[in-house]
């Protein structure tokens, strides 16, 4: 990988994980304790107790090629479905025979398989534990081909780049820019379900980020190499000196009576977090060791500190969970075909992993995890590898998932097809908006029809609250 790659990557990365510094580390210093309990007496209607219930999302970040993750394969390598793809695709299509076929067909009539590097999920979604929804992306309003063309609709703020649209697929809001997320939102609704306030219910293996950022709640940050909560480095160890120094002339900093405001509020900052810290950290501890073995990569390690979390539930009080996970570099402007035959089996082989933890833990039903990408890449070639584009394919998995099954019309892949804007290059306008994606997993989560507008404001452009049907229909 050349130097500039592994640049691109890693901004790619501080984009995708960070905005607590950019969009008001202060909010949450100054409102956490404030306005948590108020921002849940903001719910209209009452909200589940008892049981529970954990969101897990997965970022794949940078813009996943996912036409080449779930891809029409008809009944043979001559069938008209197979071939338009094989024509658009040119020398990134996969042989047909290598193709993962998946049970039954789509609504339009296509019959569907997946990347031969995902097995796994091949399994799963044929025992009904996984489902897809292809061609969803950001939108303000259902958007034809004409209006794009005319601009007679708002389209979604910096369409094509990745700075917004990882933003916006974290917001759920398309048509302005904000520092809360839709999950944020939610913990403000729903956080007071927790009998243990000292941890937030947004759970996060890549630090801060936006999509558990809310007005009165953000997330609490855990290293996914180990599960263990950050703290400051040697706190509380007492097998070594220089830390009981250390520990020590924390505590006398944090206990110190400060008449500035800020200071007072930093020190109660660092307190709680340290606070935070132990109890989280003791709740870890105080499980029973997996008997899911997980692979030793990036992902998998993440997902495997979810589960640990997870089983660590009772003890932190938690009735509500959501956890946010990013696998970077997926920014394939070359080497597309490499890189995802290593990447996909990735995905694929620590799904399979974290459901079979899920199972053993005896909560399958209760945690669903889904997918997230920027944006799809272009249909066609640009000689490397792919460019940016717009609606992809992403996926659910959960025992609460109606799996099996996709949701939605895979879309037609010839060239300049109706929902093409890129001139020919595959570029396509979703036909299944994120609000209804992530409108559909607040629901099974908890969130009422009624407070749906708090949590995605434009899902009105999309979705009627006063329908009795879901927006989509994955969730059970």
């Amino acid at each position: 990988m050349s130097h500039e790659k592994k640049h691109i990557y890693s901004r790619r990365k501080f984009i995708g994980t960070s905005s607590c510094a950019a969009m008001g580390c202060s909010t949450f210093f100054s409102t956490f304790f404030g306005l948590k309990k108020a921002s849940a007496m903001a719910a209209s209607s009452p909200l589940p107790t008892g049981d529970y219930k954990a969101l897990v999302c997965i970022l794949l970040a940078g813009g996943n090629d996912s036409f080449n993750m779930l891809v029409p394969m008809g009944s043979s390598a001559s069938d008209s479905q197979y071939t338009e793809y094989q024509t658009v695709r040119s020398e990134l299509a996969l042989p047909w025979g290598d193709i993962l076929p998946l049970n039954g067909t789509t609504s339009n009539g296509k019959s569907l398989g997946l990347h031969p590097s995902m097995p796994e999920l091949q399994s799963l979604f044929n025992s009904n534990k996984l489902a897809f929804l292809p061609n969803v992306g950001t939108l303000v309003h259902p958007t034809s081909k004409s209006q794009y063309y005319n601009e007679t609709i708002d389209l979604p703020l910096g369409l094509y780049s990745h700075a917004d649209q990882i933003q916006q697929w974290q917001t759920g809001i398309a048509d302005q820019r904000s520092g809360l997320g839709w999950g944020g939102r939610m913990s403000d609704i729903m956080q007071y379900l927790n009998t243990n306030q000292q941890v937030s219910m947004n759970i996060s293996m890549n630090g801060n980020n936006i999509f558990q950022s809310g007005s009165g709640t953000t997330s609490y940050a855990v290293n996914p190499d180990d599960g263990i909560g950050k703290t400051i480095m040697g706190y509380g160890n007492t097998d070594d000196d220089w830390d009981m120094i250390r520990t020590q002339a924390i505590d006398s900093l944090m206990d110190q009576q400060y008449l500035n405001l800020f200071e007072k509020t930093y020190a109660n900052i660092i307190k709680n977090s340290q606070d935070a810290s132990s109890l989280f950290n003791n709740a870890i501890s105080g499980t029973t060791p997996l008997n899911t073995s997980f692979s030793d990569n990036e992902l998998s390690n993440a997902l495997r500190s979810v589960a640990s979390t997870i089983a660590a539930r009772s003890a932190l009080g938690a009735c509500r969970q959501t956890f946010f996970v990013v696998y970077d570099g997926w920014d394939h402007h070359d080497e597309v075909l490499n890189n995802q035959l290593y990447m996909l089996g990735v995905v694929s082989k620590a799904m399979q992993e974290f459901y079979d933890a899920t199972t053993e833990l005896g909560i399958a039903d209760k945690v669903t995890t889904f997918t997230v990408s920027d944006f799809a890449r272009t249909l066609t070639s640009n000689g490397y590898g792919t460019d940016h584009a717009w609606g992809g394919n992403v996926m659910a998995m959960g025992d609460s998932v109606a799996g099996g099954q996709i949701y939605g019309d895979y879309p037609d892949l010839y060239n300049d097809n109706p929902f093409d804007v890129g001139d020919g290059r595959g570029v396509l306008i979703p036909q299944t908006s994120t609000d209804e994606y992530f409108a559909e997993l607040a629901m099974w989560f908890g969130v009422s029809v009624s407070d749906l507008p708090m949590v995605l404001p434009n899902i009105g452009n999309f979705y009627s609250p006063s329908t009795s049907t879901p927006p989509i229909g994955f969730m059970v």
